[in-house]
């Protein structure tokens, strides 16, 4: 077993809000880092500085955090390794890709676009795929083809170029995967990727080996898109004698009808977001929607992201896992190979569960400031009372106020189909009957309402739906809720008569 300390690293771009793939991605990485009592390290990749949208940086962090996912080194937390920027580290790149020209793993190519656009043409009229390697690198305009004479020449007056990888000839490059396992990869289909531009720029490929290899990254948890750069990564640690890491590509998550990648419009579509917290766009305004704002609790979120690509094994059919049991549980070899469909259904299935977890102290807590937009103020206690009434029917905190409205304001109408039936020409006396029984009452609990009423119904040989529908809908305004003894205790004495005269007149 190696005694190296596992680290593991998260490197998204700043180009936009974190889809749930990346914090997926960004998940795998934290359970492996805390399994192995390692480290999980957050570097944003932010070179491609035409594309860096402002606060996506923060997002990223913001979403972390909000998953209970915190990164243990990066931005603002530096742990030796910094910095966390790699626009910050650019004095780094070039020193790296000097090192590869020097030892003839690299090359400059002095092609301009006009003229690789030129070759592309040329090759698609006759039915072929124009690929810059070995094939043809000495045909085309660099520093294998063109004397050291020429070559200095052209770097001394400016000119411009870009440094390509010298990939092998006719080389069979054997690949492990921890999750897809051995790969062979022909070199022949390799093109000479760029490595760095003459902007002073690295390429994604060149500044991402660098990075991996000066941060000590033991093991690289990526999305799948990653796999076809793969062979290029594993030439790069061999170009610079260093040591590889372990490399794992974890699976797409699919769209909820299954066939291809889960995007943003599958979420607009259909109704579910696909970004942990809501994001508005600096240069359009436009708002996409957040698990956070829907009312998401991040457990649920992160049970369910984990169960996309990843079980238990050994025949295990849990599905609920708090975020100490996935680290537990969690290894690479059960992540499968395949994708994973979305489920929004199965998303709010966890949502239930874990709102049920929760204390009714906790999610009255959540709805008092939902009460609060509504300009309505109650007790600690009784939204407390009520949240226990109608939690185990909830599945977000926003639906205690569909099922239980009437907790909080009187029914401003009845449910039209529910008075037509219930309704009835005797019903009114029967109402003035159980007012009577309840100003006489003066311990005006569940438990004791419920005494005194039934007894009278028992008492006067009426049948019980002729009270209690009634009861109810005044209560109410429709044939819904919990227990109406538990209804008429918790609004009170006054309220529950003064609902019941309301229904009457109305009725």
């Amino acid at each position: 077993m190696s005694t190296e300390k596992v680290r593991v690293r998260f490197a998204p771009s700043p180009t936009g809000p974190l889809h749930i793939g990346g914090v997926r991605t960004a998940l795998f990485n934290y359970l492996y880092a805390k399994k192995h009592n390692g480290d999980f390290v957050l570097r944003i990749e932010d070179t491609d500085q035409a594309r860096y949208v402002e606060g996506a940086e923060d997002y990223i962090i913001n979403s972390l955090n909000w998953c209970n996912i915190p990164y243990d080194e990066g931005p603002g937390k530096d742990g030796g390794f910094g910095p966390y920027r790699q626009s910050e580290r650019q004095h780094l790149y070039r020193e790296y890709a000097d090192e590869l020209i020097a030892s003839g793993n690299a090359y400059y190519a002095f092609d301009t676009s006009e003229e690789l656009e030129h070759h592309r043409q040329d090759h698609e009229a006759k039915g072929k795929t124009f690929i810059y390697n070995w094939h043809n690198r000495l045909k085309l305009k660099n520093s294998l083809s063109l004397s050291k004479e020429e070559v200095q020449q052209k770097l001394d007056s400016g000119e411009a170029y870009v440094i390509r990888f010298k990939a092998p000839e006719n080389e069979s490059i054997h690949l492990e995967d921890e999750i897809r396992g051995k790969m062979v990869i022909e070199s022949q289909v390799l093109d000479d990727k760029v490595l760095f531009k003459s902007d002073g720029m690295p390429t994604y490929h060149l500044a991402n080996i660098v990075d991996d290899h000066l941060m000590e990254i033991t093991h690289v948890i990526r999305g799948e898109e990653w796999l076809p750069s793969l062979a290029l990564h594993v030439l790069l640690y061999r170009a610079f004698n260093w040591k590889a890491p372990k490399f794992a590509h974890l699976p797409l998550i699919l769209k909820p009808q299954g066939k291809g990648k889960l995007s943003k419009r599958d979420g607009d579509k259909m109704g579910f977001p696909v970004f942990p917290l809501q994001w508005k766009d600096p240069k359009t305004g436009e708002i996409s929607a957040g698990y956070r704002e829907d009312g998401y609790l991040p457990e649920a979120v992160v049970n369910m992201l984990a169960l996309l690509g990843w079980n238990e094994g050994g025949g295990s059919e849990q599905e609920i896992y708090s975020l100490e049991e996935l680290v537990n549980a969690f290894s690479l070899e059960h992540v499968s190979k395949g994708g994973s469909k979305f489920d929004p259904e199965k998303t709010k299935w966890f949502q239930h569960h874990y709102l049920q977890e929760r204390s009714d102290k906790e999610v009255a807590e959540d709805f008092k400031n939902f009460l609060q937009k509504k300009d309505l103020q109650f007790s600690d206690e009784y939204i407390t009372k009520v949240v226990g009434l109608l939690k185990e029917r909830a599945t977000f905190v926003n639906d205690l106020w569909e099922l239980g409205s009437y907790f909080f304001v009187s029914p401003g109408n009845y449910d039209e189909k529910a008075s037509k039936k219930v309704w009835k020409e005797d019903t009114s006396q029967i109402v003035d009957q159980i007012i009577e029984i309840l100003k006489g009452t003066e311990d005006f609990s569940a438990a004791n309402l419920q005494d005194r009423v039934k007894s009278w119904i028992t008492s006067e040989g009426i049948g019980f739906g002729k009270v209690m529908q009634p009861f109810r809908l005044s209560l109410v305004g429709a044939m819904q809720g919990p227990d109406v003894f538990e209804i008429a205790a918790a609004i009170g004495k006054e309220e529950t008569i003064a609902r019941l005269l309301k229904a009457k007149e109305s009725l």
